[in-house]
């Protein structure tokens, strides 16, 4: 059997004033399994005390060159100078052309898989630019009508059913037609990206106790109940409504694949306690593979050469493990 073809998987370092290059500085030498693109300013990489020559010393990348097990750098100028910790409108436009490039690439073929570092939403905003995260972000760059977010450490794989909503807007954004296709979602990307066979899905309920009968809500009954019946007809293993206090019990979680949380903070505060510096954020529903960390941009800690680079590592790690090998 001939060996496996080595992926080329695009690295971008988001928010310039953050941790995001300074984690970096962990990946040469590692075995990461993959050729690793990182989308930069070269002027970011050796920025901790120490590093600067070691960077500096990274190859330029070349499309065209045959893929190695290293780490190569596509230069991308920032557009005003950066101070480690000191956020700047001003880059919101690199900040978005990393992505922009990373995703071109990734749907040419050019790229494998994307890895991103965080990105700080507010300075974006702040440029002028509505922009609620990666994920919705990714999802229109791409043409895909509903990302899923999922997150993978710890031994859990939580997903969401709704992303960055505030919670009083969570209700009317759980119709039916979109439990149903972040579920179709989910089942698909388990088998595709995870090679699980077939996928067992516990599903939480919106309200506590999923609802006790629609005495504290009828979520459960109106739309949850009859998307999880129709789904398990058409062959879905599902498991639900349950209420989501005892849905992370280890005997419920070791007997599924995978957990769908109604909302943002219902799921991920159990996953972010079991795995936080460890985890990996994957985005679902997209014709390409995104992974990305599980923090934020610790402005902090940038500069200071003390950011932990655990979960980027797992990042990259899964997504050379899962990414397609390379078109000719």
């Amino acid at each position: 059997m001939s060996p496996r073809p080595l992926p080329t998987v695009a690295l971008t370092t988001g928010e310039p004033a953050g941790i995001g290059p300074d984690l970096c500085r962990a990946l040469p030498g590692r075995r990461l399994g993959c050729r690793v693109v990182l989308l930069a300013d070269r002027s970011l990489l050796g920025r901790v005390r120490g590093e600067r020559r070691r960077m500096n010393a990274l190859p330029d990348y070349d499309p065209a060159a045959p893929a190695r097990a290293r780490v190569e750098v596509l230069h991308v100028p920032l557009r005003a100078p950066c101070r480690a910790g000191s956020l700047d409108a001003a880059n919101a436009t690199y900040v978005l052309s990393l992505l922009d490039r990373a995703v071109d690439g990734c749907m040419s073929g050019e790229f494998g898989a994307m890895v991103t570092a965080p990105v700080h939403k507010g300075v974006i905003n702040d440029a002028g630019v509505p922009f609620t995260g990666h994920t919705e972000y990714l999802a229109a760059r791409c043409g895909a009508p509903l990302p899923v977010m999922m997150l993978v450490g710890g031994g859990l794989r939580v997903a969401l059913a709704t992303t960055h909503l505030p919670l009083g807007r969570v209700p009317a954004a759980l119709t039916s037609a979109k439990l149903e296709a972040v579920l179709r979602i989910l089942d698909r990307d388990l088998r595709r990206l995870f090679a699980v066979r077939r996928p067992r899905i516990l599903v939480c309920g919106l309200n506590p106790h999923a609802g006790e009968g629609g005495h504290l809500g009828r979520e459960e009954l109106d739309v949850i109940d009859p998307v999880l019946e129709r789904l398990r007809r058409a062959g879905l293993a599902l498991e639900g409504p349950v209420p989501a206090d005892t849905a992370f019990l280890p005997e419920r979680v070791a007997a599924a694949d995978a957990v769908l949380a109604m909302y943002h903070d219902q799921g991920l505060p159990v996953l972010k306690r079991a795995a936080f510096g460890h985890a990996v954020n994957v985005t679902l529903g997209l014709p390409i593979l995104r992974t990305s960390v599980d923090h934020g941009t610790a402005l902090d800690l940038a500069g200071t050469g003390r950011a932990d680079p655990g979960s980027l590592l797992a990042a990259l790690r899964l997504a050379a493990n899962s990414c397609r090998p390379p078109r000719p």
